[in-house]
C-alpha cells in the first residue's frame, strides 16, 4: 500500500498529509464513498458536524476493519455550539455519532468573529484535549488576527489552522501567520472545484507527466508542505486522486500555478461570516 507522509504538528504528533474530505457528501452516499476512499488506501478522514454525514463516516470506520490506530479521524465544531461547555456537549455528540471514543483532531469550523465567542471556544477544545476526547486540536478559516488572540490566551497553540487555498486563493498572508505560530497549514477546496484544470499551467504539467489535471494540482499542494484532502463521490476520482506518489512537478511547473493566484475566493470570507449571528 502507498505510504502517505506525514507532517509533525507543534504538539509532537504526526498527521497524514494526504486525506479525503466529506464536505457536501449527503448523508445517504457518506458511508459508500468514505468505504471506498478507505479501501483505496486513504487513512485520513475529514468532517464536521454541520456536514450532517458523521453517521455514515462512522459506519465506514466501523466495517472497515482498520485498526484505530492507522486511521486518523477529523471532525469540526459550529457556532453554534461556541462556548465551554458547549462544546464538550457537542464533541460527545459528534463521538457518538462516529461510533469513536476520540478523534485524532478536533477543530473550531469558523470564527464568527461578530459573536466574538471563538476565544471561549477555543478554551471549550483545549478541555476536550485535556479529557483526551481529541489527541489534537485546531481551527479552520481563522486569519492573523484571530490566531494572535487565541496564541494570547497563553494556552494551546492551535495545531492546525485549515483554510480555503487552491491557486486561485493561496492566502500566503494567513500561511506566513500560520508559519509563525507554528502552526500547519490545511487546505479545504484544494482543487476549486475544477474550476482551475483548464488553465495552461494546470494542463501543462499533467501532460508532462502524464497525469490528470486533478492530480498536478494535488501534487502541488503536496510539494509546498501542505495538508489536503480533496472530495469526490465517484469511485474512479477517488482513486484517481490518491495516485499522486509517483511523480513530482519542476520548480518551474510550480511557479507557473503560484501565477494563477486572483484572489479567487470560493467560500465566505472569514472576517465576515457570522452564521447565526
Amino acid at each position: 500500500m502507498t505510504a502517505v507522509p506525514t507532517v509533525t504538528l507543534n504538539d509532537g504528533t504526526e498527521i497524514p498529509q494526504f486525506g479525503f474530505g466529506v464536505w457536501q457528501v449527503p448523508a445517504e452516499d457518506a458511508e459508500r464513498v468514505v468505504s471506498k476512499a478507505l479501501e483505496v488506501g486513504y487513512r485520513h478522514i475529514d468532517t464536521a458536524a454541520v456536514y450532517g454525514n458523521e453517521e455514515g463516516v462512522g459506519r465506514a470506520i466501523a466495517a472497515s476493519g482498520i485498526p484505530r490506530d492507522e486511521l486518523y479521524v477529523t471532525t469540526k465544531l459550529w457556532v453554534s455550539d461556541f462556548g465551554r461547555a458547549e462544546a464538550r456537549a457537542a464533541m460527545e455528540t459528534s463521538l457518538e455519532k462516529l461510533g469513536l471514543d476520540r478523534v485524532d483532531l478536533y477543530l473550531t469550523h469558523w470564527p464568527a468573529p461578530a459573536t466574538d465567542q471563538y476565544l471561549r471556544a477555543w478554551e471549550g477544545l483545549e478541555d476536550i484535549a485535556e479529557a483526551g476526547l481529541s489527541t489534537s486540536i485546531g481551527v479552520s478559516n481563522h486569519l492573523e488576527e484571530h490566531l494572535d488572540r487565541i496564541v494570547a490566551l497563553g494556552g494551546r497553540t492551535p495545531a492546525v489552522n485549515q483554510i480555503e487555498i487552491h491557486p486561485y486563493l493561496q492566502q500566503r498572508e494567513v500561511v506566513e501567520a500560520n508559519q509563525k505560530h507554528g502552526i500547519a497549514t490545511e487546505a479545504w477546496s484544494p482543487l476549486a472545484q475544477g474550476q482551475v484544470f483548464d488553465e495552461s499551467a494546470v494542463r501543462a504539467a499533467a501532460e508532462a507527466h502524464g497525469v490528470t489535471p486533478a492530480q498536478a494540482v494535488i501534487r502541488w499542494h503536496l510539494q509546498q508542505d501542505r495538508i489536503l484532502f480533496p472530495k469526490s463521490v465517484t469511485d474512479e476520482r477517488i482513486a484517481a486522486n490518491f495516485d499522486v506518489f509517483g511523480f513530482e512537478l519542476t520548480d518551474a511547473e510550480l511557479e507557473a500555478i503560484d501565477g494563477l493566484e486572483k484572489g479567487g475566493r470560493l467560500g465566505p470570507n472569514p472576517a465576515e461570516f457570522n452564521p447565526g449571528s
